[in-house]
């Protein structure tokens, strides 16, 4: 057997406590499949690695059987009509080096000139669309709100503060968890202010960021940035709950400590959502996005990471933060 005719798939061997590492992960190898009828093979060309993994590796991953997660690829071999050889597909049967698909277990990329492909899987892909639902259908982000957005310099924070600004938010205020990641929001994303949440209180350091105030809060991060955002709001203003990965390392990790009061008295919304509930707003976020995407009034915050052996390693970078944007794997020659 050749090199070329061996498919990969990640497993995951034991459940973590703490932090993951590589000794819950094994690479598995196999002949490549052969398509049967009515599916098609599809070797992948990207792989994206997603906080909302560790989440489920805690239980809804079945272990030692391949890991779902989003990907890109194209059809190398097919006996379904509705998948021709060639196409460029997205799915969910990730963190393998092919996969046998079905026709609706893909969906076929629109082809927009001029957007790259690494943009379905990040801005355009499900990251964007948590970002874009957050601030449309949960938020109702309106003209001139001044939004604090927590793990800022992640892939869903980035697209949170670049759309934020194309919308028509008021004052973005992002936390980070290093001064090198401060800069790249407050120089690079369009931030007015950030503060890396290592060097201080929280409530603290929003204090000093947003002295007035802010109307909207959205949160990847729970813990002490969710307890600071609700005594920072003002009336009326709103919570979109998107993550907790603040918490998913830390199964011990103490309550939220807010005022809660101040949900009460400031009429206070908060409000959390799956982006899977949304996928019939895809079609309007390419409308939105792929314009700016064309102008270069939006950019692309990725950090990509070649071949797949290095998927795990990806993951558990971005779990310890060592991303800046969305965390890809790509495919190498």
């Amino acid at each position: 057997m050749t090199e070329t005719d061996i498919a990969l798939t990640v497993h995951q061997t034991s459940r973590p406590t703490g932090f993951p590492s590589p000794a819950h992960f094994r690479f598995v190898e196999s002949p490549v499949p052969e398509p049967a009828p009515g599916t098609a093979l599809v070797e992948n060309l990207y792989w994206s690695v997603d906080p909302y993994h560790r989440e489920m590796m805690d239980g809804d991953f079945e272990l030692n059987a391949p890991l779902e997660g989003r990907a890109l690829g194209r059809i190398v071999a097919s006996r379904a009509a509705a998948l021709p050889e060639g196409e460029i597909v997205f799915h969910r049967a990730g963190w393998r080096t092919h996969s046998v698909l079905r026709p609706e277990e893909v969906r076929r990329l629109p082809h927009h000139e001029g957007v790259p492909l690494s943009a379905y899987l990040s801005v355009l892909g499900g990251t964007g669309l948590t970002a874009y639902v957050g601030l449309t259908r949960i938020a109702q982000l309106r003209q001139g709100d001044d939004v604090f957005v927590s793990a800022a310099a992640g892939g869903v924070g980035t697209a949170t503060g670049r759309f934020a600004r194309l919308l028509g938010a008021g004052r973005l205020i992002g936390s980070a968890g290093s001064a090198q990641k401060v800069k790249y929001l407050t120089e690079y994303v369009g931030y007015d202010a950030a503060f890396d949440y290592h060097t201080a209180p929280v409530a603290e350091l929003l204090a000093e960021a947003a002295p007035d105030g802010i109307d909207l809060f959205v949160d990847n991060v729970g813990s002490d940035h969710l307890g600071a955002a609700i005594g920072a709001l003002r009336e009326h203003g709103r919570v979109v709950r998107i993550g907790t990965i603040g918490q998913y390392n830390t199964p011990d990790a103490p309550p939220v400590i807010f005022n809660h009061a101040d949900v009460v008295e400031k009429s206070l919304r908060v409000e959390g959502f799956l982006v899977r509930n949304y996928l019939d707003v895809q079609e309007e976020l390419y409308e939105f996005a792929v314009p700016h995407l064309r102008a270069g009034t939006l950019a692309l915050d990725v950090t990509v990471v070649d071949g797949f052996e290095s998927i795990v390693e990806a993951f558990l970078s971005m779990l310890r933060g060592g991303n800046t944007g969305k965390v890809l794997v790509r495919a190498t020659a």
